[in-house]
C-alpha cells in the first residue's frame, strides 16, 4: 500500500512504496485522482510507453555546452542495437532497460562496455538496486507551475512531459535554478534536446532522447561538436594593408543575424579560403546611417565566410536558418543563426594585405566589400590601450593593421583538404 511521503513537492502529492528508497515523486491533479487511483497508474503508464521489451536509456560520458560552459549528460532511450552502437561510439554508454529485460541488458553487456541501468516503479536503478533517478511526469501547465526542487527527490530528475506540444524547457529550468540536482528532461528529437540544454542561457544538465533513429544520435552528437568549437579561442593574426582600390560594380551579400552583435564582433570573410578577414558588424554608431547591430555587411557573392564545423561556405549560399560563426578581436566565437540574406549590386572595394613576418613568401590576402562608411575590418587589440575597434574601408589606407584568419587554403565542399591549389 503506498502511502503520502513526508518529502514531496510542494503542492504536489508524492507517493512511494514503503521501502528504504523513495522510488517516485508522482505528479497528480488533486481535482482529477483520488490517492488510491493515483498510485501505480501513471507507472504503469510510463513502462507501457517505455514498451513491453526493453528501454534504452544512455547516460553520455560529460559533453559540454556551448552556452553555459558546464558539462551536459546525455541518456539513450532505445531499443535499437545500431542505435546503441552508435551512442556507445559517441561515448554515450550507460543504457536503462526495463525491469524485464535483464537478457537484452546482459546481450548488449557482452558486446560493448556498457553501463546497465533498470526502470521499475516509476524511477531508475542501478544493477544493485540502488536508486539513481527520480521520474517525474508533468501533464499540464499547472502541475509544471508547482514544479520545485525538493530533498527527497534524489540527485538525479528526469521530467517527462508527457504528449506536450510546445516544450516549456525555460519553466523547468527556472523552477530548478540553483538547485545543485542534475535535472534532465526527455527528447524525442535533437532538436528538443537542444532547446532544452539552451533555454534561459543555463539548460538543463541533461536529456533522454528517445530515438529508434542513429541519425539522430549522429546529429546530437554534432550539435556538441560544433558547441565545443565555440569554446575553443580562434587565433586571429596580424596583416598590414599592402593595396586599396575602387573595383568596380558587383553583387554584395548583406547577412542579418537573428543576434545582436557587439563592438568587435564579425563575419569572417575572405577572396581565398586560406586567409579570412575580419569583417564588423554595423553596430557602431554612424553619422550615415542607424546603427544595426544584427547586420554584417560582408562581401561578394564569391567570397568565403565561416561556419561552424570548421567549414566555410560561399556567402551566396547563406539563408534563413543557417548557422554562422561570430568572432571578436580576441578569437571568442559563438554561433549565430542567419535570419535574412540580401544580395544587391553595390560599388566595391578590393583591399589587400600581407602578414608582416612573411618578407620571404609574401602570401597575399585579399577581400572585396562594398565600398561604403558603414563597412568595416576589425583592427588588433592592444591589451588596455583604448583604440578604436574597427577601420571603416573608405578611410583604409595602406599600412593600417587588419585582423585575418589563416587556414588551410584548399577546400572541397567547405571542407578542408589537403591538396596542391593555387588562388589569386
Amino acid at each position: 500500500m503506498a502511502v503520502l511521503h513526508s518529502a514531496c513537492v510542494a503542492g504536489i502529492r508524492c507517493f512511494t512504496p514503503t521501502t528504504d528508497t523513495w522510488n517516485t515523486c508522482r505528479l497528480i491533479s488533486s481535482h482529477k485522482y483520488s490517492m488510491e487511483a493515483s498510485n501505480g497508474i501513471k507507472e504503469i503508464q510510463l513502462a507501457q510507453k517505455s514498451s513491453s521489451a526493453s528501454i534504452g536509456l544512455g547516460s553520455s560520458t560529460p559533453s559540454s555546452s556551448g552556452t553555459s560552459g558546464k558539462s551536459k549528460r546525455v541518456w539513450v532511450w532505445t531499443e535499437s542495437k545500431q542505435v546503441m552502437t552508435a551512442s556507445v561510439e559517441r561515448g554515450w554508454n550507460t543504457f536503462i532497460f526495463s525491469s524485464r529485460s535483464r537478457e537484452l541488458a546482459d546481450e548488449w553487456s557482452s558486446i560493448a562496455l556498457i553501463h546497465p541501468l533498470f526502470i521499475q516503479e516509476g524511477a531508475i536503478f542501478d544493477g544493485e538496486n540502488r536508486s539513481v533517478a527520480t521520474i517525474l511526469e508533468v501533464s499540464n501547465p499547472q502541475e509544471l507551475e508547482q514544479l520545485q526542487p525538493d530533498k527527497g527527490l534524489g540527485e538525479n530528475v528526469v521530467v517527462d512531459l508527457l504528449d506536450w506540444q510546445v516544450i516549456p524547457a525555460e519553466n523547468i529550468v527556472a523552477a530548478f535554478q540553483g538547485s545543485e540536482k542534475t535535472v534532465f528532461a526527455i527528447s524525442k528529437t535533437p532538436l528538443e534536446a537542444q532547446v532544452f540544454f539552451e533555454a534561459l542561457e543555463q539548460g538543463l544538465g541533461g536529456v533522454v532522447l528517445k530515438v529508434e533513429d542513429v541519425k539522430a544520435i549522429l546529429d546530437l552528437k554534432d550539435y556538441f561538436d560544433r558547441r565545443d568549437e565555440v569554446s575553443n579561442i580562434l587565433s586571429l593574426t596580424k596583416a598590414t594593408v599592402t593595396s586599396v582600390q575602387v573595383a568596380g560594380m558587383g553583387d554584395r551579400v548583406c547577412v542579418d543575424l537573428c543576434s545582436l552583435m557587439r563592438p568587435g564582433e564579425g563575419l569572417l570573410v575572405g577572396s581565398f579560403a586560406r586567409g579570412l578577414f575580419l569583417v564588423h558588424s554595423e553596430c557602431l554608431e554612424s553619422n550615415y546611417i542607424a546603427s544595426r547591430p544584427f547586420r554584417v555587411n560582408a562581401g561578394p557573392v564569391h567570397a568565403y565566410v565561416a561556419v561552424p564545423g570548421g567549414k566555410t561556405c560561399y556567402l551566396s549560399e547563406l539563408k534563413s536558418g543557417k548557422e554562422v560563426i561570430l568572432v571578436d578581436q580576441k578569437g571568442h566565437q559563438r554561433t549565430a543563426i542567419v535570419g535574412r540574406v540580401k544580395i544587391e549590386t553595390r560599388p566595391l572595394i578590393l583591399v589587400e594585405a600581407k602578414l608582416q613576418r612573411d618578407s620571404v613568401n609574401q602570401t597575399l590576402y585579399s577581400i572585396l566589400v562594398q565600398n561604403a562608411e558603414t563597412v568595416a575590418l576589425v583592427c588588433p587589440s592592444k591589451g588596455i590601450e583604448v583604440q578604436k575597434t574597427a577601420i571603416p574601408v573608405t578611410s583604409l589606407k595602406v599600412g593600417d593593421e587588419i585582423l585575418v584568419r589563416l587556414q588551410g587554403g584548399a577546400r572541397h565542399t567547405g571542407i578542408e583538404i589537403q591538396e596542391f591549389i593555387v588562388e589569386k
